[in-house]
């Protein structure tokens, strides 16, 4: 879909995803791949069930190919673990949806 839209309009792209199937990452490496010009990620500690796809899994999984983000790896994970601590604080709002729901 996305390589079709690029061929015939002069738009940018970007997808948009959650985490709650467990498509998502693939949907995102997929886009990217096909063209997509931006995609939505969260970090790590704030990421999957209702929320995005992790950014440094996407980082990592696109390091060395041509879609490199040059993201660094180290600066992600020290802010996943200030939003790890953050969240702990936000836990009694969080939904039940503990993993994938495939259905």
């Amino acid at each position: 879909l996305v390589s079709e839209i690029k061929k015939r309009f002069e738009v940018r792209l970007h997808l948009h995803c959650h985490a709650t199937t467990g498509m998502a990452e693939m949907a995102l490496l997929k886009a990217i791949e096909a063209g997509v010009d931006g995609v939505d990620t969260a970090i790590s500690s704030m990421s999957a069930t209702y929320g995005h796809p992790a950014t440094e899994a996407l980082v990592a999984t696109l390091a060395g190919t041509e879609h490199d983000t040059g993201l660094d790896i180290l600066k992600l994970e020290n802010i996943a673990a200030y939003f790890r601590e953050v969240r702990k604080k936000y836990h009694a709002f969080e939904g039940q949806l503990k993993g994938y729901d495939s259905r």
